[in-house]
């Protein structure tokens, strides 16, 4: 049910035995695929995905069906798929075992670096409504969110937000150069009306369905409108309820997810169904 760390398969190359039976094809777009993403996504051609926004099962958190998954071989897949310029959105946390964090996410992360992807970015997805636990540590309250890139990356469309001192003039900079001499720099005008948001995201964890590790749409709602355009394919090789490809499609964006469980599939199915509703 978790992956295993400590034993990784050749994360360069896929299964040998997997892998003769796997026949490239083009893109499933807009749908749903059912089976296991490591099987699935070596069927799908290279360098034609923009986007990966996922959350993946993570240590024994999360339960996924009682299903295994193989994270070196999910890891190789989506650096494989990616675009140049494309970004992998990759969602997770760690389980405290024997009284220590496992620190399995960082050690996902510094995998995808040596598939020669970029660390873009660690952002922190921030809970205000942890759930409330009885133990001797402050209530976890956050996750990680690794922003991946094959590269730079070809899009960036930042959430912008409300600026506390808009109109309030603007005091100068004070900078100090090499023989210690203090000077103030960018000074005179005021503050703009809106400013770029921070990479700490607080959104409350909210269900929609019976998924029992659903989370709230505007996670991958605002990750497909910074690292995407109208028209490009986003991918979830973990599509759970379907959270993201429902995003997906209400910001005018294709999609393609892969799901183990026949009857999260069919959640995926329902929700991306419904009539579009324009999310911001």
């Amino acid at each position: 049910m978790e992956p295993t760390l400590s034993k990784p398969k050749t994360a360069e190359q896929p299964d040998a035995e997997a892998g003769s039976s796997a026949t490239t094809c083009s893109l499933p777009l807009d749908s749903v695929v059912l089976g296991d993403n490591c099987n699935v996504m070596r069927g799908l051609p290279s360098e034609s995905i923009d986007l990966v926004v996922t959350s993946p099962p993570y240590d024994d958190l999360r339960e996924y069906g009682k299903h295994e998954w193989d994270f070196y071989g999910v890891a190789w897949n989506l650096a494989r798929l990616l675009k140049p310029g494309g970004v992998i959105v990759w969602n997770v946390a760690d389980a405290t075992k024997n009284g220590s964090e496992t620190g399995t996410s960082m050690r996902q992360a510094l995998h995808f670096q040596s598939l020669g992807l970029n660390l873009h970015d660690t952002m922190i997805w921030h809970k205000p409504n942890p759930i409330p636990r009885t133990h001797d540590r402050y209530e976890q309250a956050w996750e990680y969110v690794f922003v991946l890139s094959k590269g730079k990356p070809k899009t960036w469309n930042p959430i912008m937000e409300d600026c506390k001192l808009a109109g309030q003039k603007r005091a100068g900079t004070i900078q100090q150069d090499a023989s210690g001499v203090r000077s103030e720099k960018n000074k005179g005008g005021a503050y703009a009306e809106r400013k770029q948001g921070a990479n700490v995201w607080s959104i409350a964890g909210k269900s929609e369905t019976k998924h029992p590790a659903e989370f709230p749409q505007s996670v991958p709602a605002r990750c497909v409108t910074t690292w995407s355009n109208p028209g490009d394919i986003v991918l979830d090789p973990f599509a759970g309820s379907g959270t993201t490809l429902k995003a997906a499609k209400e910001l005018n964006r294709r999609y393609v997810g892969i799901e183990v469980n026949p009857e999260y599939v069919k959640i995926c199915e329902d929700r991306t169904a419904q009539e579009s509703l324009p999310l911001f």
